[in-house]
Formats: C-alpha cells, structure tokens, sequence
C-alpha cells in the first residue's frame, strides 16, 4: 500500500506528460496590448526626436516661488504662462516645499531684465538662481556673466 500510491502518481503524472508534450503552445492575448505597445514605441521615438534637439548647458533660472502650498505654486505656475508665455515655468515639489522656477537663460543680463519684469507680479520676491537649463543648438546665444 505504501509504494502503491507513489506508482499510481508517478502513472498518472507521466500520462499527464506525455499527452501534453505536442509540441504547440497557445496563447491568448488581449489586443488591447499591441495599441499599448504602439504608443509607447512612438513616445520612445519622439522623445528619442526631441533629446537630439534640446541640450543642457549652465544658465541661469528666476526662483519665484518656494511655498509649503501646493495651491499657490500651481497658481504662481499660471501666472507665469497667462502673462509671460514665452518663458517656460518649472514646478517641483521638494519636501516640504513646492518650488516653481521660469525661464532658460543663458545670459545672466536678460535673467535680471525678467527679474524685474516679474518683481510686480510676485511681491514675496523673484530671485537670480544657477541653474542646468535647456538649450536648443540653433541658438549661438554664449554665456555673459
């Protein structure tokens, strides 16, 4: 009775075994899974696009806003992009604080001409940072300090 049990598994296992080992295999997919694949192949390739067309370099960034209120950074964002479009506002949260930054210059002259065009919007202060910020290589713009 002992080895009678382990027989029979071992005789039905390899049963089991023998009529499955043809070989094939099926796979059901949801094709839903290939459009995911596809947008995500094209986000790769425009941003693989893109990356060759912006760099980085040393510049110079206007700190506008640093502020435990994640409401008045999103409203200082605004602010930048409905009366300064041109300029490109940053936004990060950097515990506890949440941070919003503008511009990308590479000159520290224009820096503080913007400085002073947005010291009426932003009484609290805009100040003259360092920073890493982005260039585009038609631009021959070379620092001034």
């Amino acid at each position: 009775m002992k080895f009678l049990i382990p027989a029979v598994l071992l005789l039905v296992a390899t049963g089991l075994h023998a009529q499955s080992d043809n070989g094939s295999v099926t796979v059901h997919k949801d094709p839903r899974a290939d459009l995911l694949l596809k947008k995500q192949a094209d986000v790769n390739d425009a941003s693989t696009r893109n990356s060759t067309k912006r760099r980085t370099a040393s510049g110079y960034r206007l700190l506008v806003i640093s502020t435990n209120s994640k409401q008045e950074a999103i409203a200082a964002r605004t602010k930048i992009y409905s009366s300064f479009p041109e300029l490109k506002p940053y936004m990060w949260h950097q515990s506890p604080y949440y941070k919003v930054k503008a511009g990308n210059f590479t000159s520290r002259k224009e820096a503080q001409a913007y400085q002073k065009k947005l010291a009426p919007y932003f009484p609290a202060g805009v100040f003259l940072i360092n920073d890493v910020v982005e260039v585009n290589p038609e631009d021959n713009n070379s620092s001034e300090d």
